[in-house]
């Protein structure tokens, strides 16, 4: 496996791979960027005359990841050769399917299912129910498989959001890679790092990603309470104090990003699904604790490796950490690359929502306001 990450910021591209031979043997190119560039085909065209026999997956972006440093409103581009290991890439839009799940379903479908290992998910970040769409694809999925991934940003427009395949750029897209065989190794990590408080709390009325009652009580009114001061800074103070969600079946929390706020009809619009019956408690930034948790996710990820290099690592934040972080951003990013060796290409983008297994549990859920890291190696 070779991997080798370049970037494009005010009009010029860096460090692109000088070998001819390394630009025409690599299998996949991975596009995080502004989405004002892919709206622009010019971007594609000049990766196109540079690597014309790979494919190409681009994913519009909230800032972009590049080895320890943040940047935004350019590309950050990765190419990755594998040697002994065989890669399937599909692509479909939700407009053309009834629902999220159905065309999560129809995604995995797609993919050969012999041999296969893992699947990065890149999903558009606007039109798209992450939880639903993670859920058809793991229903058309063997268990064993290990999935991550995340959805697509705009910056802080939060107007519209691209993915796409080679030519195929829109709103709506999903694209999922494959990776087979038994000479790729995949570790994955994920951490929120908030401060919960106050105590657990139960949600009576809810429906998908919209969120009524907790505890019989309106959960808007509640959750102002808890806010204080904050409140009257709403929904952007939202960003400062997500809420963890448990289902009855589940054995950890996830983080949950408060999307905007239904004042008339008293109600909250999440990033995720938010399930009746489901435990939630009230959270909070704590920036030295978001920070260290970037670093247990990256370690993690390295831990499942089995002492083996790991060769390319992609981060996936959330857009909300970014907003959090402000200026100590880079500081998250840092703490990961220093679970890595020098010689990993790391690459990565700020998202609308992060998709990875909980540590505790095999099982790929959506989150939000978390660190994810995934990190490659092949066997030779």
């Amino acid at each position: 496996m070779h991997s080798s990450q370049f970037s494009y910021l005010n009009g010029e591209w860096k460090n692109l791979p000088d070998s001819e031979k390394d630009r025409l043997s690599a299998g996949v190119v991975m596009v995080f960027a502004d989405r004002i560039f892919l709206d622009n085909d010019k971007l594609i065209k000049d990766i196109q005359e540079k690597f014309p026999l790979s494919k190409i997956i681009t994913c519009s972006s909230s800032g972009e990841i590049k080895q320890n440093n943040f940047q935004e409103f350019g590309a950050v581009c990765v190419s990755v050769q594998f040697e002994k290991t065989k890669i399937d890439i599909v692509a479909k839009n939700i407009y053309e399917h009834k629902n999220s799940f159905e065309l999560g379903k129809s995604l995995a479908a797609s993919l050969e299912q012999k041999d296969l290992k893992y699947i990065l998910v890149i999903s558009d970040g606007n039109l798209i129910n992450g939880d639903d769409l993670i859920s058809g694809i793991q229903e058309a999925t063997d268990p064993s498989v290990l999935i991550s991934g995340g959805l697509a940003g705009d910056a802080d427009r939060f107007k519209k959001t691209v993915v796409g395949l080679d030519n195929n750029i829109k709103e709506g897209n999903v694209v999922l890679m494959g990776l087979y065989g038994s000479h790729i190794i995949v570790g994955t990590g994920t951490q929120g790092g908030w401060d919960v408080y106050g105590p657990e709390r139960m949600v009576t009325k809810s429906e998908k990603n919209i969120l009524y009652e907790i505890d019989g009580d309106n959960a808007l009114d509640l959750y102002k309470k808890y806010l204080g001061k904050y409140a009257d800074e709403l929904p952007s103070s939202a960003l400062l104090f997500p809420i963890s969600v448990r289902k009855k079946e589940d054995k950890t929390f996830i983080v949950r990003t408060i999307l905007s706020i239904d004042e008339k009809n008293k109600r909250m619009i999440f990033a995720g699904n938010i399930t009746e019956g489901a435990e939630v408690r009230f959270m909070r930034a704590n920036f030295d604790r978001l920070i260290n948790a970037a670093s247990d996710a990256g370690a993690q990820a390295v831990s499942l490796m089995n002492n083996t290099p790991v060769n390319l690592a992609i981060l996936v934040s959330c857009v909300g950490r970014k907003i959090v972080l402000g200026d100590r951003i880079e500081e998250e990013i840092e703490a990961v690359a220093e679970c890595m060796s020098p010689e990993t290409t790391i690459a990565g983008f700020f998202s609308y929502g992060e998709i990875a297994p909980n540590k505790d549990e095999n099982i790929t859920k959506l989150h939000n306001q978390t660190m994810t890291v995934t990190t490659f190696a092949e066997l030779i």
